[in-house]
């Protein structure tokens, strides 16, 4: 039998008082003066139990459950409690981690996921999609949102096979219908551990299921109990205790599905008796109870369940513990608000008393409170809500975004107090605080905002208001200004004011090109800073970067705008005519000419010119040298480049009349017809004039010779074009092409000269690089197409053929990595030459490739060997100390002669002994190579320079070595000037030895001797010496104006004038300086006469500049100085921000004003000094200033004494400090606390030994004031 009961709060009230009632200990007495022990005020914490006294605590109750719905989409809800989430920060939820799983969830799965916060700070998951996405989903949200545990299943090594499952399908149908992880070991691993993870709930769900399978196929005893689910919990027991009784007693595995599982089957399994013993007993446990009890229904709202359930459901678990009562909760998915208890019926009454205990454990109050003044509520930083939050930390309080309530939730004595404070502060801000809106249109939001907010702070500060623009995604125009009635109404009358002056203001855009808007602002924005002070009411926006935009926009009061408009437009006219460019083609040889040693020539024509100049890359084959200015600068710096150019070699510039028309077919598809005049007359320059000219003009540039040749070359080229042009072309492999070109083009050449016909082959960077081009006459360009296809016809017959070279010979074939051998393959048609192995000993030298290549390699190969044969060695005698100068930097000299000559030449190892000494006859010792004829020359091996090569050339370098020994010449130069030469640090003597390529040595200053010497080489020594000599005219040139502006002159002014002289920041005293050019040197502190002021420089100028510092000093005697009393409260105004307003006030009044400093003994004397009648009416100015402000001041005081929190123990309160007792506050008084014990004391707080650290506290994240996100 059961009964239904359904019982109100009157009826419950009247069950409880028939109860009887029961003893409460620990209780503190009415009496107020009772002083509580200290264990009464500090109870101990119960003792930890026995390991095996907790068993497993099943899924709660309420848990999600999955219902399948019979559609394509279904949707899951399940709650991850707080002690189990992974991520518990929720100051960003719907931002954080969490939300980031879920996108990514959701787009490998499909499936759609919902989140939401509980109020207990649970999370609240829906997932909606197919059945496996869904099943997939959810096992993905457990593994990375829930905190995972494992846990291990042992079941007979034969039954693994049934966990996985047809190709695996069970086992993975288990792992997403439990969102768990399931490993199984290998069928050669003799373990039978299962091994789960996952979270508790689920890890129960998989150890139940897998021990349903194993049970299937143990076929020695396997029971399966079809029991209500009701009666589940009397025979797990309280936290599963008394199953685990029964499986230790019995021996038999039990396993109850756990409450989350709507399941009534019970599965026992183990030996036959154990499992009937087991059988049996849970029988009678089941008949049992199944006679005895009975149950009861109540009604309980909705949002109390949680407390009756509690975390994990131990709550219930209680309950079914202390009165064997099971307690059955609807699920929290469903709206029903009815809970049904059962036990035996005297058991009921007590439980029941314990339900409704829990459930009114907490309550929750809605407090009604404008939403405009949640924030006012919270406080700056959650400064109010926190001291509430602190003093009754149970309580929460979660403000919702909107509405105007205040949702508070706990236990109902403390949340009764909370809602009490909650609206005391609601009441004083309604009587406080006033707020207005304002409709401003959207477009003048960010101009009221300002740079980086700064309009709308000045306006929170001044006025102590908030004022709330909305985000320009909201598009509303509406503005909100909160605070002071009074500081609401002015804020709002400045921001009208400041919409209707921007109304009246005017917008101008300027078309300014894109790649100017960078120099424009300039480097950190110094430029556009410049005019941004220049005109302060213009406000001037770029575009963004990105936008590729030419349109700059100017906004303020029209006048101003115009005037920057203008100012801009000038700039940008320099900038365009800045930025003309202008290319010169300088050889690639000469660019190290032109950039001189340290870069000085290029620094020189970059600084005289104002040009950018920027050359080529050393790497890069390009000649051109890009010069960037103005045109008439550009066109100067490109004379003077080529002025180096002409000196540096014989170099001259013709011009030669072409028809415009004719000028695109001479240059060629790409440039092709006018790069191979360049190539085959030496490298001349070729410039046609520029697309769209009409003139006539081309001009050739290089060495003479080759600029008549490519002259002559043109003229006939643009001949044939106007009589008859015709093209054809052919193909030939890329490597044949040296062999056809010849040797300095002697193949090609021969072929022109008998046909008439120009043939052109590709450049390097050409994509066909098989494609060789005719162009002529028709009757030539056949002609010349016959031998060339004859050539390359030639060319594809291969052949096989030998000769002998002399074994002694053969490294200089394949020395150097077979650099020869891949010059003869390049020049020959790729002819492939081999040699034979060393040590074979063996003369003969194999040959393959076309038959005419293969004869011209021969006669190269023995042109080479009769070369070899016929080179001869010479020695060369010159100093080791003088090698490094003849090398050159990185050997580029000797380089060059080698390359010139064609010879070999060698230096000797380096010695460090002792140096070579040549005498003549008397003695005496040479200098600057000179050879005495008596003279017995005593050298080393390491001075003897060896060359190789032909007689005639060895003969020639020899004299190009002897050629580059440096010499040294003696230069007079006076020893009072050899430190001006010197220089600071040096540089002016570095500067000089590399502008002159010379190493200059200065004698020591003790040697005082008048000589100075220059080495190097001869042309060098000698550009040297002019330039020393040059540099001695100037500094005696400099010594003579120096004795001119050494004249001095001393005045006498009073020492009290000197500020004034000086100025701020030296300003007056500089401009006098700068107007006259003399130096002006005042007393120094310690100096006995104190008004002695000292000016030198030209006589006529000190002259002057003493004239204008005693018309200075006239008109500082006529100056008085007066004090006024300012109240010190009003001078950080007057003074303004940065000095700015007094600067401005000092400056219209022509008066100097000076405020106390801090800590004067009286700070509100201000001093002001000038003309008597400037100064009166300055006093008169700052007299009004004080009047004005004074008003703010007080209004301020008065403003801030009411806003000024009360006292902690304000109110009047009883045991209060300001309760006018006298006495001082007792604090928290506990009876027989540990340190009043005989031999103990009171802790020592600043003790680190009683109070130790541990570590750096890590503050915990609070929960936002404005309550939780919403996801």
């Amino acid at each position: 039998m059961s009964s239904v009961a359904v019982l109100t709060p009157e009826s419950f009230a009247e069950h409880r008082s028939g109860l009887k009632d029961k003893e409460i200990t620990g209780c503190v007495p009415e009496d107020e003066a009772y002083i509580p022990t200290y264990l009464e005020a500090f109870p101990p914490l119960p003792e930890k139990g026995a390991p095996g006294e907790k068993a497993t605590e099943g899924a709660p109750a309420w848990g999600s459950r999955i219902r399948p719905i019979k559609a394509s989409v279904i949707t899951q809800v399940f709650h991850v409690p707080l002690e189990e989430r992974r991520y518990k920060d929720n100051s960003q939820f719907g931002e954080g981690e969490e939300a980031k799983v879920c996108l990514d969830i959701m787009q490998r799965t499909e499936a759609h996921i919902e989140l939401s916060l509980a109020k207990d700070q649970g999370l609240s998951i829906m997932v909606t999609g197919k059945l496996e996405s869904v099943m997939k989903a959810r096992k993905e949200i457990v593994a990375r949102l829930q905190t995972q545990a494992s846990a291990t299943v042992i079941i007979p090594k034969e039954h693994h096979r049934f966990v996985i499952g047809k190709n695996g399908e069970k086992l993975q149908e288990l792992e997403l219908k439990t969102a768990t992880k399931i490993v199984i070991p290998r069928p050669d691993d003799p373990s039978s551990n299962i091994r789960i993870s996952g979270t508790k709930e689920g890890i129960e769900k998989a150890r139940h299921e897998i021990l349903l399978i194993s049970a299937e196929q143990d076929k020695r005893a396997v029971e399966r109990l079809t029991l209500e689910k009701a009666f589940h919990p009397f025979i797990a027991g309280p936290h599963n205790r008394l199953v685990q009784v029964l499986s230790q007693e019995t021996g038999a595995r039990i396993s109850v599905p756990p409450p989350s599982l709507p399941k009534d089957e019970i599965v026992i399994t183990g030996e036959k008796e154990a499992v009937a013993l087991a059988l049996s007993r849970i029988r009678a446990i089941y008949d049992d109870k199944k006679r005895k009890t009975t149950t009861i229904s109540v009604e309980v709202k909705k949002s109390q369940h949680k407390y009756i359930i509690g975390p994990k459901g131990n709550t219930l678990q209680e309950i079914l513990e202390a009165t064997g009562v099971s307690v059955e909760m609807p699920p929290l998915d469903s709206d029903s608000e009815t809970i049904i208890l059962r036990g035996e019926p005297d058991k009921l009454g007590p439980a029941l008393t314990q339900v409704y205990s829990k459930a009114k454990s907490a309550m929750v109050v809605d407090v009604t409170a404008p939403a405009w003044l949640h924030r006012f509520i919270i406080g700056k930083k959650g400064q109010n809500i926190g001291r509430i939050t602190q003093q009754l930390p149970r309580v929460h309080i979660e403000f919702t975004d909107g509405e105007e309530r205040i949702n508070l939730e706990g236990p109902t004595e403390e949340v009764e107090l909370a809602q009490a404070q909650i609206q005391e502060i609601v009441k004083d801000l309604l009587v406080k605080m006033d707020y207005t809106e304002v409709i401003i249109d959207q477009r003048f939001h960010r101009h009221l905002i300002g740079k980086n907010g700064t309009n709308i702070n000045r306006i929170k500060e001044q006025y102590k208001v908030s004022v709330r623009i909305p985000q320009d995604s909201e598009r509303s125009s509406l503005v909100r200004i909160e605070g002071d009635p009074k500081g609401v109404q002015l804020a709002r009358r400045e921001l009208v004011e400041m919409v209707q002056r921007m109304e009246n203001e005017r917008t101008k855009d300027l078309v300014v090109e894109h790649k100017f808007h960078r120099t424009i602002i300039g480097q950190k924005g110094e430029k556009i800073k410049e005019v941004r002070d220049k005109f302060p009411e213009v406000i001037i926006n770029f575009p963004d970067p990105a936008q590729k935009s030419n349109l700059v926009q100017l906004r303020g009061p029209k006048s101003e705008v115009e005037k920057c408009a203008k100012f801009l437009q000038r700039m940008i006219a320099e900038l365009i005519e800045n930025s003309f460019s202008l290319s010169v083609p300088i050889f690639k040889q000469f660019h190290k000419n032109i950039i001189g040693k340290g870069g000085a020539n290029i620094k020189k024509i970059r600084e005289e010119t104002n040009t950018k100049i920027d050359l080529p890359t050393e790497n890069s084959n390009s000649e051109m040298i890009v010069i960037t200015g103005k045109k008439g600068n550009c066109e100067a710096a490109r004379d003077r480049i080529l002025a180096i150019q002409k000196e540096l070699a014989n170099f001259i510039e013709t011009e030669v009349t072409i028809p415009a028309k004719l000028h695109n077919s001479l240059i060629g598809s790409k440039g092709c017809l006018v790069r191979a005049i360049m190539e085959e007359c030496g490298g001349v320059h070729i410039h046609f004039p520029s697309e769209g000219s009409t003139s006539d003009k081309v001009t050739i540039r290089g060495p003479s010779s080759e600029v008549e040749k490519a002259k002559k070359q043109l003229l006939q080229l643009a001949e044939e074009k106007q009589v008859n042009n015709f093209t054809v072309e052919l193909q030939a492999k890329p490597e044949y092409h040296k062999y056809l070109i010849g040797r300095g083009g002697a193949n090609v050449r021969r072929v022109r000269d008998r046909t008439g016909a120009r043939i052109i082959f590709p450049a390097p960077d050409d994509t066909e690089q098989e494609l060789i081009t005719i162009v002529g006459k028709e009757d030539a360009v056949r002609k010349a197409q016959k031998e060339i296809e004859s050539l390359i016809k030639n060319l594809n017959d291969v052949v096989d053929d030998s000769m002998d070279v002399d074994v002694r010979h053969h490294r200089h074939f394949v020395c150097r990595r077979g650099q020869v051998l891949r010059e003869l393959a390049e020049e020959y048609g790729g002819v492939a030459v081999s040699f034979p192995r060393t040590g074979a000993n063996s003369q003969r030298v194999s040959l393959k490739g076309a038959k005419n290549c293969v004869e011209a390699a021969k006669k190269r190969i023995r042109e080479i060997v009769e070369d070899l044969e016929s080179r001869v060695s010479v020695e060369v005698t010159i100093p080791q100390h003088y090698h490094r100068a003849v090398m050159g930097p990185k050997g580029s000299r000797i380089q060059y002669i080698t390359r010139e000559h064609e010879v070999l030449i060698k230096f000797p190892e380096r010695d460090d002994g002792t140096a070579v000494i040549c005498q003549g006859q008397e003695g005496s010792p040479l200098e600057n190579g000179d050879v005495s004829p008596g003279a017995e020359f005593v050298h080393r091996k390491c001075d003897v320079v060896t060359i190789t090569g032909r007689a005639e050339k060895c003969e020639v370098a020899k004299a190009a070595l002897l050629a580059l020994v440096p010499i040294t010449e003696d230069v007079e130069v006076s020893y009072n000037l050899h430190r001006y030469i010197i220089g600071q640090k040096g540089s002016g003597l570095r500067k000089m030895m590399e502008d002159y390529e010379v190493n200059i040595w200065v004698p020591q200053p003790e040697m005082q001797q008048d000589v100075i010497k220059v080495t190097g080489l001869v042309a060098n020594v000698q550009r040297a010496k002019q330039g020393l000599l040059g540099r001695v005219t100037e500094l005696r040139a400099e010594q003579e104006d120096r004795a001119l502006r050494s004249f001095k002159v001393t005045i006498s002014v009073e020492p009290k004038f000197h500020p004034k002289l000086i100025g701020r920041k030296g300003a007056v005293i500089s401009q006098i300086r700068k107007d006259h050019d003399v130096n002006i040197q005042f007393p120094d502190k310690g100096d006995q006469q104190q008004d002695l002021i000292v000016v030198s420089g030209y006589e006529g100028n000190v002259e002057e500049a003493c004239q204008a510092i005693r018309q200075l000093v006239a008109d500082l005697q006529e100056m008085v100085s007066q004090d006024v009393c300012l109240d010190p409260r009003t001078h950080a105004r007057i003074i303004g921000a940065r000095g700015k307003a007094i600067r401005k006030l000092m400056e219209e009044f022509k008066v100097d004003i000076r405020f106390p400093p801090s800590g004067s003994d009286e700070p509100d004397k201000v001093s002001v000094t000038g003309l008597p009648e400037m100064v009166d009416n300055a006093i008169e100015h700052l007299l009004n200033l004080e009047e004005e402000y004074m008003l703010s001041v007080t209004e301020t005081e008065r403003l801030a004494a009411y806003m000024k929190p009360p006292s902690r123990y304000g109110g009047g309160g009883a045991g209060g400090p300001d309760d006018g007792s006298g006495m001082p506050a007792k604090g928290f008084v506990v009876r027989d606390a540990p340190w009043n014990a005989v031999g103990n004391k009171a802790p020592d707080m600043s003790s680190a030994e009683d109070f130790p650290t541990f570590g750096t506290g890590v503050a915990p994240k609070q929960t936002s004031a404005w309550g939780p996100k919403k996801f």
